[in-house]
């Protein structure tokens, strides 16, 4: 019996799949802020995927990616819809980041923020945020999304769409300062 064509590509792009099915769980868990919910997506979304078993394998993993983050997307609009409707408010004081390229936290510190040593503190500070200021902080710090892609993420759910790369940029650089300032102040706590 001969075996059918691309069976090692195909297996391939299942364990792809099954990598980005963890990777997402971890990411839909901040989004939504609830693992039980994070799972159900995350089960529901890889259950949909159909895996082409003579495609890329790596591209299993993007479709995972898309899939995942539109339907947290589309959860957290429901949950709180307003939160979408309007871009927050600039800082009148400024921002404590003139510019993307000057970030309190560097890409390592942000990592082990997600990472299970510094999840909890993340976590906390996560549940104080808008919906809307989470979706930028977790696409932007956690995804690694561009402003223009996490705008256009947040504006397929959004009405009207009204976010743009530069609200993104700028609530995202709130956002950085807010959980810098967080860390800084939660460290004394910790160690009395």
């Amino acid at each position: 019996m001969a075996e059918p064509p691309c069976t090692d590509q195909g297996n391939a792009a299942v364990v792809y799949a099954e990598s980005a099915a963890v990777e997402m769980y971890r990411f839909a868990a901040l989004m939504l802020g609830n693992e039980a919910e994070a799972l159900s997506l995350v089960e529901s979304t890889v259950a949909r995927v159909e895996i082409d078993p003579c495609a890329d394998p790596g591209a299993a993993n993007g479709l995972v990616r898309e899939r995942v983050l539109d339907g947290a997307l589309e959860i957290m609009h429901r949950q709180d819809p307003a939160s979408f409707a309007k871009l927050p408010a600039t800082d009148p004081v400024g921002s404590c980041i003139e510019d993307d390229s000057t970030v309190p936290l560097s890409g390592a510190e942000i990592s082990e923020l997600v990472a299970e040593t510094g999840r909890g503190p993340l976590r906390e500070w996560l549940a104080r945020l808008t919906q809307a200021q989470r979706a930028v902080f977790v696409q932007r710090a956690v995804l690694g999304s561009s402003n223009a892609d996490t705008a256009r993420a947040i504006n397929r759910h959004s009405r009207p769409s009204v976010w743009t790369a530069e609200a993104v940029s700028s609530l995202f650089r709130q956002a950085l300062c807010s959980l810098a300032s967080s860390l800084v102040h939660a460290v004394p706590a910790a160690q009395v």
